[in-house]
């Protein structure tokens, strides 16, 4: 099967938006309703968390939704079936970002196996350590071609950079700065550091994720990538706002900087 990830990043080299939300939130079977609205509304690429208990790298509106989805009753399991018939709904580039532990706990080689019939296109797994990710999941990846998607921040050593490049595929994940999701950074004070990546003409394409929330943010972000990652503002937003198309068009319209217009 193709992958949606490099065919993306092969015809369309700037201003990506992709969004993150948390499976089964607000409630257990929203999952591919807002995936199918957010393909509607013309994101680019979705990422789709794996609720988990201990989320290191999350702030509290996205641990918020973790927890209530897992309250919930969600399971990778489960979400894994909420999905296998996903493809005939939608072609969008699909990533799932989760935790090393809960991939263990199914089982590496089921998992990639699930992700594959599906149609997943790529998976991001924070705590996974790049030794362990050759020794036991680079093969997998690579027999069923699933971008295997790490993150740099402002404090990964340039030679850092360049393995994690080369063990990249599909895009590196550039955290804005060092801090959870959500966290109000003035990305203006990172432009050094996002020059700095940009000018080492890294294999793979950059997006930009962590304190990204409107449209000042989104063109920011994209000057120096090629493309941002948006997902506390986007969970914040559905808490206020719903889930309809119309709220979720909104919103990414809102992101793009193009008028809408909000029905009383």
């Amino acid at each position: 099967m193709k992958n949606k990830l490099t065919q993306l990043f092969n015809s369309k080299k700037n201003n990506i938006l992709s969004i993150y939300f948390t499976a089964s939130y607000p409630t257990i079977n929203d999952t591919t309703t807002i995936i199918n609205h957010l393909d509607k509304a013309g994101v680019d690429l979705i990422e789709i968390g794996i609720p988990f208990s201990d989320p290191l790298a999350d702030g509290p509106i996205i641990q918020a939704s973790c927890q209530q989805a897992l309250d919930n009753g969600m399971t990778l399991k489960l979400l894994l079936n909420q999905l296998k018939d996903i493809r005939q709904s939608t072609q969008i580039p699909i990533v799932l970002m989760g935790y090393l532990n809960t991939v263990l706990a199914y089982g590496i080689e089921a998992f990639y196996n699930e992700c594959a019939k599906i149609g997943i296109d790529g998976v991001i797994l924070p705590d996974l350590p790049l030794d362990y990710y050759q020794s036991k999941f680079e093969a997998l990846s690579k027999k069923h071609n699933i971008s295997n998607i790490m993150l740099i921040s402002n404090e990964t050593p340039a030679e850092r950079i360049s393995t994690i490049d080369k063990n990249t595929n599909g895009f590196l994940y550039m955290v804005s700065s060092n801090s959870i999701t959500g966290a109000n950074k003035d990305l203006n004070t990172q432009t050094d550091y996002y020059q700095r990546i940009k000018d080492m003409q890294l294999t793979n394409p950059l997006l930009i994720g962590f304190g990204i929330y409107d449209h000042t943010t989104y063109e920011l972000t994209c000057q120096y990538s090629s493309g941002a990652i948006i997902g506390t503002a986007f969970i914040k937003h559905i808490n206020e706002n719903g889930i309809s198309q119309e709220s979720i068009s909104n919103f990414v319209n809102g992101i793009r900087g193009i008028e809408t217009t909000i029905s009383n």
